[in-house]
């Protein structure tokens, strides 16, 4: 199995420069970015075999990081 790269920058190359504004000037999308860049990590770990995990975790934290990765999109956007 392949295992993707879902960083934020990777995720939205377009977006890497109002990425980095974001995190420093807005403390909400931080915050998200935060929260993604830790469920991606666990997703990461379990996916790779490094943490063990039933499938629905490996699901509920899939669905947690698209629901953060639409949020920090539609505040990208709003920001453009």
């Amino acid at each position: 199995m392949t295992i993707e790269n879902h960083s934020l920058i990777n995720e939205f190359p377009e977006f890497k420069d109002r990425i980095h504004q974001l995190k420093v000037s807005s403390t909400h999308f931080g915050r998200l970015f935060a929260e993604y860049d830790t469920v991606t990590h666990d997703v990461h770990r379990i996916e790779t075999g490094a943490e063990a995990a039933s499938d629905e975790r490996l699901e509920a934290l899939k669905k947690q990081r698209l629901q953060l990765k639409d949020s920090l999109y539609a505040l990208l956007k709003q920001a453009a």
